[in-house]
């Protein structure tokens, strides 16, 4: 094997997109995992836990090539994967199509019925590794009347309970792939595990919500929906859930009036 061209998917470190020729000088491409600054070897553990799952189960994902999880033979931990076909850069104004799709693509993971694993745990919440509401209640983090009212309404609300399921546990443009118009791949699986579908659900609705405008969350469900032949249970409690797993100020002020709204609208069906 010949290594080519390496890059960086992420701020100069992991993971990296490596490209290879085999000596039949067939050339192909792989991504490579290992820690760094956001990334500790038991995500990367989680990310190949979760490929292998989504292998046994024909989920579209990347496959696992290769994994050396206590770094004993690379001399760190590390995990290789195949590269799958698409973008992950969405247009300015996805389709109603395109939002059904994504909808679809994570209804085919929850057909996954899933019970914990070590490296695959309950997940109560999307990304589920950070609780920034957690944040806001240890004063690690300022805070504001709509958030701590919603965060209180939440807290007075037993889970909902359905049949644990496997979930990617971060669902957002960036970690789909995009071809022939729709999402046809799920990427990036460090925070996967196993929970109630309206982790994921939630959590899409949110980001297009944040990205796009008020209609994208419900082709989002529609999506979901068809593709599952049933209803999305408790759609606001999970629509909450993933509102207030989001830094305060989040990535621009525009980016927090939108998650603002999209909580509003939850908590008030609650």
């Amino acid at each position: 094997m010949t290594v080519g061209a390496v890059r960086s998917l992420h701020g100069g470190e992991s993971p990296w997109w490596i490209d290879v020729t085999a000596p039949g000088g067939s050339a192909f491409s792989v991504v490579l995992r290992s820690p760094s600054s956001r990334i500790g070897p038991d995500l990367i553990a989680t990310n190949a836990a979760a490929l292998a799952v989504a292998e046994r189960h024909g989920l579209p994902a990347p496959r696992l090539l290769a994994a050396d999880l206590d770094g004993r033979a690379a001399g760190t931990p590390a995990s290789l994967e195949t590269v799958l076909p698409g973008t992950s850069t969405w247009p300015t104004a996805p389709s109603a199509a395109l939002l059904r799709s994504s909808g679809a693509a994570i209804a085919r993971v929850h057909t996954v019925a899933l019970d914990p694993l070590p490296r695959l745990p309950f997940r109560p919440r999307p990304i589920a590794v950070d609780d920034f509401a957690q944040d806001r209640r240890a004063g690690r983090m300022p805070t504001t009347a709509l958030l701590q009212r919603a965060d209180e309404r939440v807290r007075a609300i037993e889970a909902p309970s359905a049949p644990a399921v496997f979930v990617h546990g971060d669902v957002w443009p960036g970690n789909t792939l995009l071809a022939g118009g729709g999402v046809h791949a799920l990427i990036d699986w460090k925070t996967a595990g196993v929970g109630h579908p309206g982790v994921d659900l939630g959590e899409l609705r949110k980001q297009v919500a944040m990205l796009y405008d008020d209609a994208a969350p419900g082709r989002v469900l529609e999506g979901w929906e068809r593709a599952s032949g049933a209803r999305a249970g408790d759609i606001p409690y999970w629509d909450a859930v993933a509102a207030l797993n989001t830094s305060t100020e989040s990535y621009s002020a525009d980016a927090a009036r939108r998650r603002d709204d999209f909580l509003r609208a939850a908590i008030a069906q609650l």
